[in-house]
């Protein structure tokens, strides 16, 4: 059976806001996909290799980190691959909006932090924290259809983003 194309619909980039840290960094989202496109999305896919090649190509919509971003700071441990995140905390400082960055050597893991990024960021600190991320992965058959060294690394990304949001509301 050919395989079928894959869904594009949600891979179009849109515009979005730009904040500037205090650096005089540009931020801005790397990936603009909804956690629900992407629900939608793994709906239409039958097979678990269309989703897979999904992931991937939600992964190669990342734009890549700063080679200096690439740091000791944002490198993730627990990961077989190489992964990085790039927090940022905006807004209220009692409560303040988590965004980040990522990248990865790995294709499907870029594909990964997508779905992470759909997930975690642009939400405030307390609402990270009140993310089900198994729920979510149970629902795109994550765990499932990936290596136990992949979802351990899944486990370990969204620690630190945990991790982030606990250290800034304390």
């Amino acid at each position: 059976r050919p395989p079928r194309p894959l869904v594009r619909r949600s891979l179009s980039l849109r515009p979005v806001p730009v904040y500037t840290g205090p650096a005089r960094q540009t931020w801005r989202p790397n990936v603009a996909v909804t956690l629900d496109e992407i629900r939608d999305n793994f709906s239409l896919l039958d097979d678990w290799e269309d989703r897979y090649r999904y992931v991937i190509e939600l992964g190669k919509e990342l734009e890549p980190l700063a080679e200096g971003d690439h740091s000791a700071d944002h490198k993730v441990r627990g990961c077989v691959s190489q992964v990085w995140l790039k927090p940022s905390l905006s807004g209220d400082k009692a409560d303040p909006v988590v965004t980040f960055l990522g990248d990865s050597d790995a294709l499907i893991v870029r594909g990964l932090i997508a779905i992470l990024h759909a997930t975690y960021s642009g939400k405030r600190a307390s609402e990270v924290l009140r993310i089900d991320p198994e729920a979510i992965f149970n629902e795109l058959n994550l765990r499932e259809h990936l290596t136990p060294q992949r979802s351990n690394g899944l486990r370990s990304m969204v620690e630190r983003l945990r991790k982030i949001a606990q250290d800034a509301l304390a």
